[in-house]
């Protein structure tokens, strides 16, 4: 399989796609629009060559690792590019995680430097206290000028680093395979794990996904609920637009329904991300609406997790734009698998990006035909090189050119993927499998269930069957009239054997920062609950 990407050697990814955009004549173009400031191209060129060198000067060399947690606002991509710029390895952080969270991915990969916003400090004073490889701590946002005292080290303001740079316009001789930054998995199934991503990887998802799936152009204006931190954020809001010199809208904030119509009506994108719950709640909003503000919206897209065939279709008959479902990874940076426009089978989750080869595997690696369920597999020219510190799971999740994503899947005989559930969560049901994604899907297009999830529990017998976790929509009564209604609504939707026998009506579901629902937090309070009964 030939791989462009990978075969200019000497490749620096900031130059790319920051530099060659003012080299076309980009360099008065908005690159990002966030609630307080604009930068251009040619504005983000001179402040990433400032940062850059202004990390040289503190003293950090090629190769160090920084870790950047910081809200989506201009500081991000100044902070992210300027740090590849130089040829340092830069390891975004999901900014909704807890101390213990911050402190084992300090510690793990054993960063030379935090570039934070101030208001996180109180977040990480105990993890830059316990990880001694931290030299230097950089501050961004207003409260970086009290320079509050962190474990002995005074922070460095973000501005301060800017102006120890130099406006030449530089990129360190870094190569196409080399690392440029690290994504750590989500934790949907425990502990995340550090994935290691190449300079090229970036330009690969842009060029397949961004430019051949989406069709991005330098007239787009692009919003994205999934933040930067996330590799889904980090393509949408970043490399898709930066590839092809069109401009992102950036919101430091939680990206609720109210925010995002807000910025619809604001800034009229022509391409919104987001993921299925937050459509979703959209839909059961009072602004949504044709366009929801945005009179230019083309497309819309969803990844994070399946995207239930009526929620897209509803989308589409409300919005008057379809949802482009597709399925990507941190391990592959970005969507790998994808519906496309004019191209949409809602349900499914389309057919594979041209420049990835994707097929479904039995548990001994052999292919499977369609219509039967396997995992699925991926290779392409954006794979990670591994995991950090994790040699047995590297060796397991990437096995050569492959790279096994944990998804079960069938495919149809027309060619399309139907998502069938993690590895970890599918069951078997009277011996047939039961994918806990098809009994959430029939009792999500219940009118009065807002979010659902779907666990096995073995009942008196010791037989296994669905138990489901149901959140309803506000004013609807948790009542046995609703349980005993759904029940047989799954029934009609899915089949007999497919309804939850046991349905648990909760005020909302665990999930991880990204969005992704942790059915295995689920199973473990069952677990809990029956050692606690016996």
């Amino acid at each position: 399989m030939s791989e462009p990407f990978l075969e200019r050697r000497p490749y620096n990814a900031a130059a790319d796609f920051v530099d060659a955009n003012v080299a076309r004549g980009l360099a008065g173009k908005l690159a990002f629009i966030d609630p307080q400031r604009t930068i251009t191209y040619g504005e983000l060129q001179q402040k990433t060559c400032r940062f850059a060198s202004g990390l040289l000067a503190l003293g950090l060399k090629p190769e160090d690792r920084v870790a950047l947690l910081l809200p989506d606002t201009i500081d991000y991509p100044v902070a992210f590019w300027a740090a590849i710029r130089a040829g340092v390895v830069v390891i975004p952080l999901n900014t909704w995680l807890k101390p213990e969270q911050y402190a084992f991915m300090l510690a793990d990969s054993r960063v030379s430097a935090v570039i934070a916003d101030a208001s996180y400090v109180e977040l990480l004073r105990d993890s830059i206290a316990a990880t001694p490889s931290i030299r230097h701590v950089i501050l961004a946002g207003d409260g970086a000028k009290a320079r509050p005292t962190l474990a002995g080290r005074t922070p460095v303001p973000f501005d301060a680093v800017c102006r120890m740079g130099r406006d030449d316009v530089f990129a360190a001789p870094t190569s196409s395979d080399e690392v440029a930054f690290w994504l750590y998995t989500s934790g949907s199934t425990g502990e995340p794990k550090g994935v290691k991503h190449v300079h090229s990887s970036l330009r690969a998802t842009a060029s397949l996904m961004g430019q051949g799936i989406l069709g991005i152009g330098p007239d787009d204006v692009v919003l994205s609920a999934a933040k930067l931190f996330f590799a889904y954020g980090l393509g949408n809001a970043m490399t898709f637009p930066m590839s092809v010199g069109a401009t992102a809208i950036l919101w430091p904030e939680r990206p609720t329904p109210d925010a995002m119509f807000a910025l619809m009506r604001q800034h009229g994108p022509t391409i919104f991300y987001a993921v299925p719950s937050l459509y979703t709640a959209m839909l059961a909003h009072d602004a949504i609406g044709a366009g929801a503000g945005s009179d230019r919206l083309r497309l819309c897209v969803s990844a994070g997790e399946a995207l239930p065939a009526h929620v897209g279709a509803r989308w589409r008959e409300v919005m008057g734009v379809d949802v482009l479902d597709g399925i990507g990874s941190t391990e592959m940076l970005q969507t790998f698998l994808s519906n496309r426009p004019g191209d949409v089978r809602y349900g499914s989750t389309g057919k594979a990006v041209p420049g990835y080869d994707v097929k479904i595997v039995d548990e001994n690696g052999a292919e499977l035909p369609s219509g039967e369920i396997g995992e699925l597999i991926v290779r392409g020219p954006s794979a990670g090189e591994g995991y950090w510190n994790q040699r047995r799971k590297s060796r397991h999740t990437f096995a050569g050119e492959w790279t096994f994503t944990g998804d079960k899947y069938y495919r149809d005989d027309e060619g399309y993927f139907f998502y069938c559930g993690r590895t970890d969560d599918m069951f078997k049901v009277s011996g047939m499998w039961v994918s806990p994604f098809d009994v959430e899907a029939a009792l999500i297009s219940h009118d009065v269930v807002l979010e659902a999830a779907v666990i096995p529990k073995e009942d008196t017998d010791g037989l296994i069957k669905p138990k489901a976790f149901v959140v309803l929509r506000n004013g609807h009564a948790h009542d046995d009239t609703v349980v005993h209604a759904l029940k047989e609504h799954v029934k009609a939707y899915a089949g007999t054997w497919k309804y939850p026998r046991w349905i648990e009506l909760r005020n909302d579901l665990p999930r991880t920062a990204t969005g992704k629902v942790q059915r295995y937090k689920l199973r473990e309070e069952e677990e809990a609950r029956r050692d606690s009964e016996m």
